[in-house]
């Protein structure tokens, strides 16, 4: 298929950035979430140039991490975010997967989901500031890492055997949709990637995507043993999970 169905599936569904989604089937699933990462790049991007306005403004670390976390929150228009403390309030409630999605599915947000985005939210931020108090392109390269990370984390979430929860929505049409093989050569181009970013920090930036794909990973396993599959909300979740774990291995040993 054109490739640009692909890429036009990943930034029509994953970012809020003005892209029409020419192709809605299979094929384009599974070529839309191997560009995902391209996706996490460009939000990543952005919200690094951001911070660093910010902070050639003069206006300090802190308030350039809050920056740089709320742009890609703005380009996604929280569907992530959305999506973490919806399966917050389904993993909190403790009930049978049935009563979990439907909770998953109401429109307002209970405690758990609260609680989750302050303490995810709170930890980028302080993750950011902490690295942009040392210099901008820590922050920066540690915001690009993070980005690619949660959309590479939705790649390998989209493999075989990874069923869906509901028959419809995102969640059914990527499910399973990305052979392994290709999945994980996805893999390896991000990793190497990571890796060239900044001298001596190879192996720290590696790391901090190895970290961010072993936490979503290990959340999307317990979201199908709960919930008997993948849900769109499950996909965010998984994202900014990845996210957060990845920002802070790249804060762990920077000083």
């Amino acid at each position: 298929m054109n490739p640009m169905d692909g890429i036009r599936f990943a930034f029509g569904t994953l970012t809020a950035l003005p892209v029409r989604v020419t192709r809605w089937d299979r094929e384009a699933a599974r070529s839309g979430m191997l560009w995902a990462p391209l996706a996490g790049l460009v939000l990543g991007l952005c919200a690094a140039a951001v911070g660093g306005l910010l902070l050639l403004l003069d206006s300090g670390p802190l308030p350039a991490a809050v920056a740089t976390a709320a742009v890609p929150a703005a380009l996604t228009r929280g569907l992530h975010l959305d999506g973490l403390a919806d399966v917050a309030d389904g993993l909190g409630s403790a009930k049978p997967a049935e009563d979990a999605l439907r909770i998953m599915k109401q429109s307002d947000i209970g405690p758990f989901g609260v609680l989750t985005l302050v303490f995810v939210l709170l930890g980028q931020v302080a993750v950011l500031a902490e690295l942009y108090a040392q210099s901008w392109v820590r922050g920066a390269v540690a915001m690009v890492v993070a980005a690619v990370t949660a959309r590479l984390a939705l790649t390998l979430s989209c493999r075989p055997g990874v069923p869906p929860a509901r028959p419809d929505g995102l969640g059914a049409a990527v499910a399973g949709a990305v052979p392994l093989r290709a999945a994980v050569g996805v893999s390896v181009l991000v990793v190497a990637g990571a890796a060239l970013l900044g001298p001596g920090a190879a192996l720290h930036h590696a790391v901090a995507v190895a970290g961010g794909l072993l936490a979503s990973q290990l959340l999307l396993a317990h979201c199908v043993r709960r919930f008997g599959g993948v849900t769109g909300d499950v996909f965010g979740a998984i994202a900014e999970t990845a996210t957060t774990m990845a920002l802070i291995v790249s804060v762990l040993g920077a000083a």
